[in-house]
């Protein structure tokens, strides 16, 4: 890539901090996270050195998911706060140089918002804001368990957290749509009102002064005509509602009206979504936002159920990366994650979490640094937190958890838990939300009270007072990563230097460069516990292994000054990139210039 071709945001330069406020720090005693126990963390945050905070939802929610089923997007849950400490939180992360972006959540709300309370009386106004449909009268042998005995649901499309995706109201006498769980209905967004609302919505929490949005299943706001006519045609298959017929049309009026570039905007897109789609979301002359949580590689090791898990091959997870290094090149942006609040930690998932944690962890840090894109660290990430070790179904609090496997227990899908109990332990996403582990004391500093999901016993070797002791640490292995993206000396080419994978079927090693101009990194990873041996092929050999074009080869090294960047290991690392051996969980970058 050449640098005259730099398209700079402060975004792209950025390294983003999830958190989830239910977990991270509380104050109160009631054993929930709350917003003042943010602000108790801010000089933490600022020493490790993040540039955005992502806050997951902290609006007045039900709390049916956890906050994602959102019944005034206005105001603040009492558990967190109050307006007024958000505010304290806002003034507090611009007093460091931090920006804030707000957990857009507009395909559904609570059924306790009151739009969807008056949509739910009969109010005309309110009426059209959410999908309400009669069922169907010709399905031969329906039971009506759900509805009433001489109809179905308007078609059979299961919800994500179990169960059907309509909800037959007895007083309204008609289906309605929920795609999550039966407490989020669906918005409609045909109805321009709901549009309107939304956009109003976003712009006052821009006037109040974040710096963006993460929006959540952007991509399922738009429905099929099978779902959104009163008198649909033949029903259409769940898939329909993966990037659905106006989804470009509502994305890009929200970045007409609303968003601009100096706006962090990152949409979680959810099924296979097609290149050609994700371009129109982040291309220059799309729909306006700046990037996508696309879930390509996180579905590797995984079926379709909570309790399918196959474990990954690390062909298949550079396969997957490089496809949208590539296909973005020049054209988008990438978001560069291993772990959420929706997924199970990344050092149990891609690395090892036992005998090799901290190496793990810090290569799996080095990954997603080097990568091409917005790095984005998860709370406990810079620790290398760990997933908790569950043993009965009663210790899980998710619902995308525990209404499945419920309902595969009663309908005998499943015989006992016990037989996917390691499985369901691997991939639950309260993995991601058990306590941030602040101290080795009771609750791992986290709260004086009961915290509402139970701490990780591992919280005495793993927290972050050790952490921050330690230099040593994953914790301060992040605070050198992040830092290198203000070095002037290699800033340019980590951030917007092209990616090209060196060695793309070694099933063991992952080895790529990242150039601008005449400037290269070399990064190299051994994703095993094992002894692996490195080096660079030569320009005359026979190179069939490698990458079908060379992006390095060991002649043009000699003619480069190299200086090894990185390493996960402080002792006996050669400063020659040409051949060299790799311990368990080894990563190395070196600077080519």
């Amino acid at each position: 890539m050449d640098s005259a071709d730099i398209d700079r945001q402060w975004w792209k330069e950025a390294v983003v901090y999830q958190i989830y406020p239910r977990s991270f720090n509380d104050t109160d005693g009631d054993g929930v996270g709350d917003i003042p126990g943010i602000i108790e963390k801010l000089d933490y945050l600022d020493e490790l050195g993040v540039d955005v905070i992502w806050l997951n939802p902290v609006y007045e929610s039900p709390n049916a998911d956890n906050g994602y089923d959102i019944a005034d997007y206005q105001s603040i849950m009492d558990e967190f706060g109050t307006m007024s400490d958000w505010e304290d939180l806002l003034d507090g992360l611009h007093d460091r140089d931090i920006k804030l972006i707000m957990d857009l959540v507009v395909n559904h709300t609570s059924d306790e918002h009151e739009w969807f309370v008056k949509s739910r009386e009969g109010d005309e106004e309110f009426r059209d804001y959410y999908i309400w449909r009669n069922g169907r009268t010709d399905v031969d042998g329906w039971t009506g368990h759900l509805g009433p005995d001489d109809e179905a649901p308007p078609n059979d499309w299961g919800s994500f957290f179990g169960g059907p995706a309509w909800e037959y109201d007895e007083d309204v006498g008609e289906w309605y749509l929920h795609l999550f769980d039966v407490k989020q209905p669906d918005l409609n967004w045909e109805n321009e009102e709901v549009r309107e609302e939304v956009f109003s919505m976003m712009e006052w929490w821009l006037e109040k002064g974040i710096d963006g949005f993460r929006m959540d299943v952007i991509n399922l706001i738009s429905k099929p005509p099978s779902v959104t006519e009163h008198n649909p045609p033949e029903p259409d298959g769940f898939d329909a509602t993966f990037d659905g017929p106006k989804i470009h049309e509502y994305v890009g009026e929200m970045g007409e009206r609303v968003l601009s570039d100096d706006l962090l905007t990152v949409g979680e897109v959810v099924g296979d979504v097609s290149m050609d789609d994700a371009r129109q979301y982040v291309g220059r002359d799309g729909d306006g936002l700046g990037m996508l949580f696309h879930f390509d590689h996180m579905l590797l090791d995984r079926g379709g159920d909570v309790w399918e898990y196959y474990g990954y091959d690390l062909t298949d997870l550079k396969d997957v990366f490089r496809h949208w290094q590539k296909s973005l090149e020049g054209e988008g942006w990438n978001s560069n994650y291993l772990n959420n609040h929706d997924q199970p930690r990344m050092v149990s998932r891609f690395g090892d979490d036992v005998e090799y944690r901290v190496e793990s962890a810090k290569l799996l840090g080095t990954l997603l640094h080097t990568l091409h894109g917005t790095p984005y660290i998860y709370q406990g990430e810079e620790l290398g937190m760990t997933n908790y070790p569950f043993e009965r179904l009663d210790d899980y609090q998710d619902v995308d958890t525990l209404n499945p496997v419920q309902n595969a227990l009663d309908e005998g899908v499943i015989e006992n838990f016990d037989d996917v109990k390691d499985s369901v332990a691997a991939l639950s996403r309260d993995n991601a939300r058990t306590p941030m582990q602040w101290t080795d004391e009771e609750h791992a500093g986290f709260t004086d009270g009961e915290p509402w999901l139970a701490v990780n016993p591992n919280h005495e070797e793993i927290n972050a007072d050790t952490a921050r002791e330690d230099d040593d640490s994953v914790f301060h292995y992040y605070r050198n990563l992040i830092a290198l993206r203000d070095d002037d000396d290699v800033s340019d080419v980590l951030v917007y230097g092209s990616y090209d994978d060196l060695w793309p079927s070694h099933t063991d090693l992952w080895a790529y460069t990242r150039t601008l101009d005449d400037e290269r990194l070399l990064v190299v990873l051994n994703f095993t516990s094992e002894d692996q041996q490195f080096r660079l092929p030569r320009e005359d050999e026979d190179h069939a292994t490698y990458a079908d074009e060379l992006p390095l080869h060991a002649g043009e090294v000699a003619d480069l000054d190299t200086e090894l960047l990185v390493s996960n290991y402080d002792e006996d690392v050669e400063s020659d990139p040409t051949e060299f051996a790799l311990r368990p969980w080894e990563a190395r970058v070196y600077h080519l210039s």
